[in-house]
């Protein structure tokens, strides 16, 4: 941890509103990015953004001096996500509208792309293909760049099943990219180890 993450987390434990607003600038766009890539709907992604900062603004007071600021907002940005699919769910308008605006909004971007934006979208489509449970270890670890301990931590998961996960998750990934569908019962069995 940087001296300058835990003066960040000394002051917001302290109510410097201050030091809220400087955590907000250095992580908010690294976890909306990851909620959104997650979710892959905005509105969606808005609103656990929105909820992952009222819950910092709560437990403030109440965080560990050696908290690591990023592992924890991800793990609450994580967790929100968990439950809102949980409800998600339940509402089959949204299980047919899930991702619905985000793959819509890539096709129209493939025309007249360069290559390497075609890449990217591919890219982006892969991600939208795996499993839920590859996507946040691929976003945690190759979108956001968060090291290894971080991301057990915010999976809770030790060190040897994050690898385990993350081997599964780059060959979901590459399976996808080269246009082979992913078994359903592998991965929900994968998914509960």
């Amino acid at each position: 941890m940087s001296e300058e993450e835990r003066d960040l987390v000394l002051a917001l434990r302290r109510g410097d509103r201050g030091a809220f607003d400087r955590a907000y600038a250095r992580y908010a766009p690294a976890v909306f990015s990851f909620l959104l890539r997650l979710t892959r709907r905005r509105d969606v992604a808005e609103d656990l953004h929105q909820e992952t900062w009222v819950k910092l603004a709560r437990k403030a007071p109440d965080l560990a001096e050696d908290t690591r600021l990023v592992a924890w907002l991800f793990t609450v940005a994580r967790n929100a996500f968990v439950s809102e699919r949980r409800w998600a769910m339940l509402d089959l308008t949204r299980i047919f509208a899930f991702g619905a605006e985000a793959s819509t909004h890539a096709e129209g971007d493939l025309e007249g792309q360069t290559d390497a934006r075609r890449k990217v979208s591919a890219l982006e489509d892969a991600l939208g293909a795996v499993s839920p449970t590859a996507r946040e270890v691929l976003l945690l670890v190759a979108v956001e760049g968060l090291e290894q301990a971080d991301v057990a931590r915010i999976l809770d998961l030790s060190a040897e099943a994050l690898r385990q996960r993350l081997s599964r998750a780059r060959k979901e990934l590459e399976a996808c990219l080269e246009g082979k569908p992913r078994a359903a019962k592998t991965d929900v069995r994968r998914e509960r180890a």
